[in-house]
């Protein structure tokens, strides 16, 4: 018999009153009117990174015990779907924000493999038979959390994620009312 080995890619939702590149507010509106030409991915457009993410994002780091990393680097990671205005993402996914870490379950140690930020690609809605798209939440600021294959069971990957939520109320980095915060 084979050993279950899960690893988990966490995406968190920040705690910010504006979107990871531009000011658009991230509190919940009618849908598409908190978007602009940067959240949208408009030609010309220059995004300008929220300060406070870059906080939020550290502030997990240390929590979890990561190494900050000095310099952190942007990139885009292009594909074609529907909820993707710009027809890509921007993500840390080569050069994170902090690498390493971990969070004990017990006994047991789970090891963290990077810490990175990206935005979130809008919101995909099925109703009456059609796909319709909220760009509201096209650019909120996401903390993802990669962990190492460490998991031996979806019950261990599952106390693994309420013990993740703990931590992250008590150093309140995410507002797990919200939709989409986890």
């Amino acid at each position: 018999m084979q050993e279950i080995k899960i690893g988990l890619e966490v995406h968190v939702q920040l705690n910010t009153e504006s979107k990871l590149f531009c000011s658009c507010p991230t509190k919940q509106a009618m849908p598409n009117t908190n978007v602009c030409d940067v959240c949208l991915g408009f030609p010309g457009t220059k995004p300008v990174l929220n300060e406070k993410a870059v906080e939020l994002a550290i502030k997990i780091a240390y929590a979890l015990e990561a190494k900050i990393n000095k310099k952190f680097l942007f990139s885009r990671k292009t594909y074609f779907y529907p909820d993707l205005a710009k027809n890509f993402q921007i993500t840390q996914h080569e050069a994170p924000i902090a690498r390493g870490g971990k969070l004990n379950l017990g006994d047991r140690v789970v090891r963290i493999r990077s810490i990175h930020l990206e935005e979130d690609p809008a919101k995909i809605i099925r109703k009456d038979g059609y796909t319709l798209l909220d760009y509201n939440r096209c650019g909120i600021p996401l903390v993802e959390i990669v962990t190492e294959p460490d998991l031996r069971s979806p019950r261990e990957a599952r106390i693994f994620l309420q013990k993740l939520q703990q931590l992250l109320e008590f150093i309140y980095v995410c507002d797990f009312s919200k939709e989409g915060a986890m």
